[in-house]
């Protein structure tokens, strides 16, 4: 008779993923304001969101032709420090969470 390894139920873990905030995409908006220039903006999307300069100037103008503009798509854990960056910059910017509608 052979010998069989049976281990107690209660030690026996499902592994299972376990989803956080973190882990849905999210959309870094920069907010237009009456105080910052085109040039700032500019500055703050290449040196913080390593945007091109052609495409730091087309977000630039979306910003302010509509008021805000996601410049920006990724998980929370990485858009949130260039956010900060951003609003230490004195330009208003939120991380938002992507919507299904």
């Amino acid at each position: 008779m052979s010998k069989q390894s049976h281990k107690p139920q209660w030690l026996e873990a499902e592994e299972t993923d376990v989803l956080t905030l973190n882990d849905f995409p999210c959309n870094l908006i920069v907010w237009n304001d009456e105080v910052n220039t085109f040039e700032w903006v500019i500055e703050a999307l290449i040196d913080i969101c390593k945007q091109s300069p052609e495409q730091a100037e087309q977000c630039a103008m979306l910003i302010h032709t509509q008021g805000k503009y996601a410049v920006k798509q990724g998980s929370y854990d990485e858009l949130k420090p260039m956010c900060d960056a951003i609003t230490e910059r004195g330009i208003g910017a939120t991380v938002e969470m992507l919507t299904n509608s």
